[in-house]
């Protein structure tokens, strides 16, 4: 997905672990995708550069959709959608 694509995406949840270093954001990230629907977009705010590597490989694993990473200024949003 483009940036803007990813930018107007409707989150129905929004996990911020910018304070966690690894494995922490994506110990995160798995807590709340239970409280999330099936086809529901997931949003994970990360500092940590392993994110961007570690929650693409978790969503394969699991089954769910990786949609893409947003990079801000001193961290990253990555897009998921919950299969």
């Amino acid at each position: 997905m483009t940036q803007e694509e990813l930018t107007a995406l409707a989150v129905a949840k929004s996990v911020d672990a910018r304070g966690t270093a690894c494995p922490g954001p994506l110990l995160e990230a798995k807590k709340a995708i239970g409280g999330v629907g099936v086809n529901e977009v997931m949003e994970v705010l990360s500092a940590d550069e392993g994110t961007k590597v570690d929650i693409p490989k978790w969503c394969t694993k699991q089954g769910h959709e990786f949609l893409g990473t947003i990079e801000e200024n001193g961290y990253f949003k990555i897009y998921l959608r919950k299969k």
